[in-house]
């Protein structure tokens, strides 16, 4: 991929020009170009979380995509708004479709890297996720009603994906699983409280109720009691050698169940 900042990704079958050289790649629905003037959507590019890249698309909440490296999650990129999409118009919200023709500039990058207990770079420890520029800014109470009713439809589909299961396909823990399914609902409710403890917005994590149904609606009304009060906040939190705002944690809550939601359909082979 290019190294300049100005990239850009176009959907629809093009070719990929090549920054610093005339050589030309055929490819399926992506085009990288080298831009001057403004993009219509951002893209925050986050290098190495567990082992991947994420490509986020910083203005619609829940939308991502995944590759082995920053250009494959790129390449990745309109097949996930094409499903993003979809799911949206799922849960009948149209309005907030993204548009196809639209380009996409890489507004920032980060690589995700470990410190010690001395806040020190170390190889393991404490994974310092991406912070972009766009985490700055304070949420408007249209991104809190809307990034709610994304949480809402995220949600429906978790609990529509393991509704019936009984208690033995819940506790099955598979080969090469960290979790059971009970498990990764339990994980999605607790991961939910933990973002809300970067902004010192949680509750005692002793009042997680142990079962999975109960500690994540516990936790995300909770979260939706909490969210209204941080409109127009300019709160950033430093917290263990990371940044944390009330936008990214909106960003990392929405991305977080949706992702979980895949894997236990993935499980599930749905």
């Amino acid at each position: 991929m290019c190294v300049n900042s100005h990239c850009t990704i176009v959907l629809g079958v093009v070719n990929i020009l090549v920054c610093g050289s005339r050589q030309v790649k055929s490819l399926v629905l992506i085009n990288a170009v080298t831009e001057t003037e403004t993009m219509s959507l951002k893209i925050g590019v986050e290098n190495g979380s567990e082992g991947r890249t994420i490509a986020w698309v910083l203005e619609h909440l829940g939308c991502f995509s995944y590759g082995e490296n920053s250009q494959k999650a790129l390449e990745a990129l309109p097949a996930a708004v094409q499903e993003y999409n979809e799911w949206l118009l799922r849960h009948k919200q149209g309005a907030w479709v993204i548009p196809l023709d639209q380009d996409f500039h890489i507004d920032g990058t980060w690589k995700v890297y470990q410190i010690d207990k001395n806040f020190s770079v170390a190889s393991e420890g404490y994974e310092v996720n991406a912070w972009f520029q766009d985490d700055w800014k304070p949420l408007a109470e249209v991104e809190i009603t809307r990034g709610i009713e994304l949480l809402n439809m995220s949600r429906a589909d978790l609990l529509s994906t393991v509704e019936g299961l009984g208690e033995e396909t819940m506790n099955l823990k598979l080969p090469g699983e960290r979790w059971s399914i009970a498990g990764i609902l339990k994980h999605v409710a607790s991961a939910e409280l933990w973002y809300l403890d970067r902004l010192g917005m949680a509750f005692p994590s002793e009042q997680l109720p142990s079962e999975p149904g109960e500690r994540l609606d516990k936790v995300r009304t909770h979260m939706v009691d909490i969210l209204p009060s941080l409109v127009g906040s300019k709160l950033v939190v430093g917290i263990e050698g990371e940044l944390w705002s009330p936008r990214k944690l909106l960003r990392r809550a929405a991305w977080h169940e949706r992702d979980h939601t895949f894997h236990i359909r993935k499980l599930l082979k749905l």
